[in-house]
This record gives C-alpha cells, sequence and structure tokens, in this order.
C-alpha cells in the first residue's frame, strides 16, 4: 500500500449537508453490485436516511477537490438496538454496556482503493467518539475475502452474523476498541 495521497476529509453530523455527495460516491464504489436490491442505490437512500436520523450520525468523505471519493458513516447503537437484536449470537454484555459506534458503511472509489484512502477516513471517522468500541458487519465474500481481512489487519474481530434484511446477504459481525 501506497501513502495516502493529498485529499480533504470533511465531517457532517447533518445528513442534508453530506447526502447528495453520500449517493454519489456510494453509486462509483458499488457500480458492480447496483443490479441487486440490497445495494440498489434507492435501497442506500433509504438506509441512509433511517440512520441519519438515529443519535450520534457522523458522516466522514474525502474529497479530491470537489469531487468525493470516499467516504465512511455510521451512528451510535445501545443494548436492545435492533443491529443487536439481530447478531447471533447475542454479543457479550462487555459491547452492549454502554453505547458502541456501529460503522454502517465504508467505501472508496476504485482508482483510490489501495491508497490508504479508506484507514484515513475510518480512523477520522472515529478521532473524537465517546464510544469504546466499534462494529461493523461485512460480507466476507466482498473482494473475494479482502475486505474481510482488512478489517481484521485494523483490529476488528468476528463477534457474529447477522442478515439485516431479506434482501441481503449474511455478514459477519465484527467489533474492535475506538482507541
Amino acid at each position: 500500500m501506497t501513502s495516502a495521497p493529498a485529499i480533504e476529509l470533511r465531517s457532517f453530523t447533518e445528513l442534508d449537508a453530506a447526502r447528495g455527495d453520500l449517493l454519489n460516491v456510494y453509486a462509483e464504489v458499488r457500480a458492480p453490485l447496483l443490479h441487486l436490491a440490497n445495494y440498489a442505490v434507492s435501497s442506500f437512500g433509504e438506509r441512509l436516511d433511517r440512520h441519519g436520523t438515529e443519535p450520534g450520525f457522523q458522516a466522514v468523505l474525502a474529497y479530491e477537490g470537489e469531487r468525493p471519493v470516499g467516504y465512511a458513516y455510521g451512528n451510535t447503537i445501545k443494548d436492545g438496538d435492533r443491529y443487536w437484536q439481530r447478531t447471533s449470537p447475542a454479543p457479550i454484555e462487555t459491547y452492549t454496556a454502554h453505547a458502541v459506534l456501529a460503522l454502517k458503511e465504508i467505501g472508496v472509489s476504485p482508482a483510490w482503493r489501495g491508497t490508504g484512502v479508506a484507514r484515513h477516513i475510518h480512523n477520522a471517522l472515529l478521532a473524537g467518539r465517546k464510544e469504546p468500541y466499534v462494529t461493523l458487519m461485512v460480507n466476507q465474500a466482498a473482494g473475494d475475502g479482502k475486505v474481510h481481512a482488512l478489517y481484521r489487519s485494523w483490529g476488528y474481530e468476528d463477534i457474529g452474523h447477522s442478515q439485516p434484511s431479506p434482501a441481503s446477504p449474511r455478514l459477519t459481525v465484527m467489533i474492535r476498541s475506538t482507541a
């Protein structure tokens, strides 16, 4: 991996200010999957609108000039949240005793992959968060397993599985400290 190129990171706590750029970069990042119902831009937009109203929402976008080239967003979840209710086996109390940051999406445009931009965005999202843990879900087939391996290299560990919707693939739930 080479060092991260010159990009500007912008953080948003209000969805309206970032929604258009999030939809645009998502469409580029997920282009090969957009024909699948769960990955359609309209499905992503519905999830994004719901997540944008939830507590602790924050998005970080990477820009090359004014063009968004990567993004990550998440929100705070607590014990009893549907995120945890769909996780099997149920997470241990260590993870549910306090609010946790749920990283809902992260993606980088194909031309920027392998440059460190994803890690840079990820770290910016975690910076300053009060939650002791961050969790995410990953499709183990993504990138022929490379995405799952990348998250492991960032310190995430598998704690269970989830299928957030009938159209969603079975996902691996991962967690790590925010420190």
